[in-house]
């Protein structure tokens, strides 16, 4: 007799060797390297190369992947036009038609050979950056900025967002945030990009996928929510008292429990000391003492733990990343786990093709005719 789960919670979909999570002991791990690990020694092209080898690189193939990225960093001229034309279009949206335009733009988009899709996958790493950081220049009216090799991926994504080359600090900080995004497991975009991958469509239509999946306000955009909070209370005692209207009114807190992690997220370990930390640089350390207190309060009241949303919103905040960027940030970094699970699910592929349980009325019913009806 089969068996159903709302949301397919706790049913396993498939194999993968590219991230695994206990949920119950908080473990997060890409490719058998703890999430802390990573976070404390490796640079997010590392992680890149992780993802899609299930290795770490040698000194030369860490290079050659740097150069190979920001060679394809420039975007087609008509993706560039497009994105000047709507200076007022919500970025999720704008994120998602912009990934699939690539895809017209590239003579190899149809080519179903691995050679190919390895290739098309760094287009998408690095060409997702440019998107991001060219449409909010084009919208505020600046110039649109390139720079050369010598910035890696998160020195590069500051600069070319905000015009200022970051110090070594902000470069590193906004480094491990991408290396916390980076993937996890088959949560709703990369089960998305799957699925597409599995009918053998091409990788820029897997991609959209997931692009689309993300824009859902159940999987990305809570820690838009909870800058918004923490602007909106301004203190410690307007957000205790906020904080605690929600509770008794049962409103959700936005960046708070985990549909996977009985205990804390570890991601929210490292961009908890993120926002710390970033907040004394930058003037902004008020957002951190504000979200601790909101965290001890949930805690006390709810025994729920902030997941990688609650703390990434202070993070970005520090890093001049507009709020309304923040989910297509999230989308920017996920592109390395989006590309390595659909890659992977090209190299062993089964079309992806679920049961549902019936619950309707039972087969056999009567015509009647329209007349009658």
């Amino acid at each position: 007799m089969s068996t159903t789960a709302a949301g397919l919670e706790g049913v396993v979909a498939g194999e993968s060797s590219i991230c695994y999570i206990d949920g119950a002991k908080g473990i997060l791990s890409y490719s058998g390297f703890n999430i802390h690990t990573l976070a404390e020694h490796a640079c997010f092209e590392e992680v890149i190369f992780l993802l899609w080898n299930g290795r770490l690189p040698k000194q030369k193939e860490l290079d050659e992947l740097k150069a190979e990225l920001a060679a394809l960093r420039p975007l087609p001229q008509p993706v560039v036009d497009f994105l000047a034309s709507v200076p007022s279009g919500k970025p999720m949206d704008v994120l998602r038609t912009a990934v699939s335009m690539l895809g017209l733009y590239d003579p190899t988009a149809g080519d179903q050979t691995m050679e190919a899709k390895i290739v098309q996958a760094k287009r998408l790493m690095a060409q997702t950056s440019t998107i991001v950081t060219t449409f909010h220049r084009l919208r505020t009216n600046q110039p649109v900025l390139s720079a050369g090799p010598e910035l890696g991926f998160s020195a590069n994504f500051l600069y070319c967002l905000t015009g200022r080359k970051p110090d070594e600090v902000m470069e590193r900080a906004f480094d491990v945030a991408m290396i916390l995004h980076a993937d996890h497991e088959l949560n709703a975009s990369t089960f998305a990009a799957r699925v597409t991958a599995a009918t053998l469509s091409d990788l820029y239509s897997a991609i959209t996928s997931a692009v689309g999946a993300l824009k859902g306000p159940l999987h990305g955009g809570a820690n838009e929510d909870v800058i918004r909070m923490l602007l909106a209370v301004g203190s410690v005692e307007g957000a205790v008292e906020q904080v605690l209207d929600k509770l008794a009114k049962k409103i959700k807190i936005p960046g708070f429990g985990h549909r996977v992690y009985r205990t804390e997220d570890p991601r929210a370990t490292h961009l908890r000391v993120l926002s710390e930390e970033l907040g004394r640089r930058t003037g902004h350390y008020n957002f951190y003492v504000i979200s601790n207190h909101v965290e001890k309060l949930v805690k006390e009241h709810k025994n729920l733990n902030p997941n990688v949303d609650f703390y990434s919103a202070s993070t970005y905040y520090c890093l001049d990343i507009p709020i309304d960027l923040f989910t297509p940030v999230f989308a920017v970094s996920r592109m390395s786990g989006w590309t390595a699970h659909a890659l992977e699910q090209y190299r062993n592929n089964r079309l992806i093709r679920p049961r549902a349980e019936y619950i309707g009325e039972p087969d056999g019913r009567k015509w009647v005719p329209i007349s009658e009806r």
